[in-house]
């Protein structure tokens, strides 16, 4: 019997304590069922029309970050690429600039032994004109020199024989005197 009594007063105990709670905070239930109305309503409210807003927002500001820093990459990648790109021109323009030098080393070269030949030709030309007119000029003195003789031999032989030389006399001893002097 003791063990029914004792249900008996924890039940009524429960009751007791439910409601004594209830009165303790001043909660009447047409009171908490509005406030618990109107908290749904403001909680739908918010969801809809300011979290879901707001969760899309920081959505697309998480996708942009993501695709930020993916076209960070590429751009990192296109600039690593740029570079190396960059080095091979280089490279390649120092090589072609040293094969010009090379070229322009080697022109050069050629161009002064060319411009050496076309001068040691120009100084032969000059020497074989010098020569040919050295030549004439001697041929000329010497033509000079035999005519001189002759007429010198003949003005002495002339006066030798005081005056009585014929032309073709003159003209003969000229001649003898010539053969005598060339040989």
């Amino acid at each position: 019997m003791f063990s029914i009594l004792a249900v008996n007063v924890a039940e009524h105990g429960a009751e007791t304590a439910k409601s004594g709670l209830f009165e303790t905070f001043g909660v009447t239930w047409p009171f908490f069922i509005a406030q618990l109305i109107n908290f749904l309503l403001v909680l739908f409210i918010l969801k809809k029309f300011a979290f879901g807003p707001i969760q899309a927002l920081l959505e697309q500001r998480k996708q942009r970050i993501a695709d930020g820093e993916s076209k960070l990459k590429q751009i990192e990648q296109q600039l690593a690429d740029s570079a190396k790109h960059t080095e091979e021109v280089i490279g390649k323009a120092n090589a072609d600039a040293k094969r010009l030098i090379e070229e322009a080393k080697s022109s050069a070269t050629a161009l002064s032994e060319a411009k050496a030949q076309e001068a040691v030709a120009t100084a032969q030309g000059i020497i074989a004109k010098a020569e040919a007119a050295a030549k004439a000029e001697r041929a000329q003195i010497a033509a000079d020199l035999k005519r001189e003789f002759g007429r010198l031999v003949a003005n002495t032989a002339q006066n030798a024989t005081g005056g009585k030389l014929t032309a073709d006399q003159q003209r003969a001893i000229n001649e003898e005197s010539l053969t005598r002097v060339e040989a």
